[in-house]
């Protein structure tokens, strides 16, 4: 048993996919998924999922309750983890054009169980973005419902019946959040319908939220205040709180804000020609979203003291206090509500591509495995994915769900960079049109730097983590084992 749980699955050398080719159907005549996206898609669609929560969600609260100014220097570590890791996908994905980011990468490398494992973290990091992001998103459209247009709306329906004080769940009054919801309804809804539409619809997000985003940056400037940024690293006020114990722990949940460009590695199986796609869309997106992170940063604790950046709608809570940048607020709320729904978006895209592949393999339901006939989507694991994620959104507290997804990210970069190393002296002789330089350095810095952060959410969550992985290791015994197709295949 023990041999079967680390198979290897068989890797070959993938065919080019030249960008020419007619789309054709699989071998048997079930249709697959379409290869439709380019290198300036896959950047977008990078672009869409990094630059969102991280600056107009979680950036906050890190800066008040973790890091305090330095969640500058939270950015630089976590973009710095994410770099290596970021090499080691691009590899990957050149290598094996496929769905399952990754979850396929450790099949081909690590073996079954360690698959199983990675997929499930993936979907504790895509199901539980998506919910994230839209509780963020939730708190954007009240607040410009309430205070820019003056419309009422109902604060039983706002937030989750549940919320995390730090070390237990407390009531809220609430019923559940019902913007969530529907925002998690509505884009499942696209995803359902095809990835053409959604690579289209996110590109006219994005220009939206990145012209936000300058004008934040430029208008802000100028309330600028240097006393905010002092003390740069506020003194340690007990585990994870300040200091510089509190930066890495900020650290730990800005990560989360990086997840985008390994979303682009789930959409290879639509790019076409992802041996050349893949590395410009998965790096270009990294290396844009990083340098934006930082300013924002910078800019948003100058403007006001990280202690009052405590929301679910920082950048908007910033500019309340300048009455002249009135105007300014309508547009980044408007820019955050277009910014957050293409990160939704991505997220919803991702996830059921993972189901997809992981279904393929016989390590889950065969209905996860079917596409649309006519969209060519894997429209049943959206249908469901979309479900979970509404679910999530509507009764989950924003700061759990956020930690939550960070651990299972960190966890699955760490396989990738050990995946990378593995493979160059397993099977040196794929060819490889991306290559990871200096990669006996970077894979091992990368996986340590990833577990590092790992840890610092992990020890107040470790019962909720653990729980997860138990819960998915009786799916992987009681259907994954006995239904995989390599198994049956030895």
């Amino acid at each position: 048993m023990l041999k079967s749980l680390f198979r290897v699955k068989p890797l070959e050398p993938a065919g080019h996919v030249d960008a020419g080719e007619p789309f054709e159907g699989s071998l048997d005549g079930e249709a697959t998924l379409k290869r439709t996206l380019t290198a300036k898609h896959l950047t977008m669609l990078g672009v869409g999922a990094v630059i969102g929560a991280g600056i107009f969600v979680l950036t906050g609260q890190a800066a008040a309750n973790h890091a305090g100014p330095a969640i500058m220097l939270s950015f630089v570590l976590a973009g710095f983890a994410c770099a290596l890791a970021g090499l080691c996908y691009a590899e990957f994905a050149a290598l094996m054009p496929v769905s399952g980011s990754a979850y396929s990468y450790s099949y081909a490398t690590l073996g079954e169980f360690v698959a199983w494992f990675i997929g499930w973290c993936l979907v504790l990091e895509y199901l539980f973005a998506s919910s994230t992001v839209a509780v963020g998103w939730s708190g954007y459209l009240v607040s410009f419902l309430t205070t820019t247009l003056n419309l009422p709306f109902p604060m039983q329906l706002t937030q989750a019946p549940i919320d995390w004080n730090g070390t237990d769940f407390v009531s809220t009054g609430s019923l559940f959040n019902l913007p969530a919801i529907l925002i998690v309804a509505a884009i499942s809804g696209l995803c359902y319908v095809g990835i053409t539409q959604s690579a289209f619809v996110n590109a006219i997000v994005v220009a939206i939220k990145v012209t936000v985003i300058c004008l934040f940056v430029g208008f802000g400037l100028q309330y600028i205040d240097p006393a905010n940024w002092t003390p740069f690293i506020p003194p340690n006020e007990g585990p994870g709180k300040f200091g510089f114990e509190g930066v890495t722990r900020a650290a730990a949940i800005v990560f989360f804000a990086y997840i985008g460009f390994d979303a682009v590695s789930t959409a290879a199986g639509e790019a076409k020609n992802p041996q050349r796609d893949m590395p410009i869309g998965i790096l270009g997106s990294l290396a844009i979203c990083t340098v934006i992170y930082i300013v924002v940063c910078a800019v948003l604790t100058g403007m006001t003291h990280y202690s009052l950046l405590g929301t679910a709608k920082p950048v908007a809570t910033a500019l309340e206090a300048y009455p002249k940048l009135s105007w300014l607020k309508m547009w980044v709320e408007i820019g955050a509500i277009a910014g957050l729904s293409s990160v939704i978006l991505v997220m919803l895209m991702a996830q059921p591509r993972i189901f997809y592949s992981m279904s393929k393999d016989g390590l889950m339901p065969k209905l996860f495995g079917k596409v649309h006939p006519r969209f060519r989507t894997p429209y049943i694991g959206t249908i469901i994915v979309g479900v979970l994620a509404a679910i999530l959104a509507g009764l989950m507290p924003l700061n759990v769900l956020g930690e939550l997804v960070s651990m299972g990210t960190l966890l699955a970069f760490a396989t990738v960079c050990i995946g990378v190393l593995v493979l160059r002296y397993t099977r040196p002789e794929l060819p490889r049109p991306f290559r990871v330089p200096a990669a006996i350095i970077i894979c091992p810095v990368g996986a340590l730097a990833c577990l590092y952060l790992f840890w610092q959410p992990f020890v107040e969550h470790w019962p909720i983590f653990v729980g997860w992985t138990v819960f998915g290791l009786l799916i992987y015994f009681s259907y994954g084992y006995r239904h995989s197709k390599l198994r049956q295949k030895a």
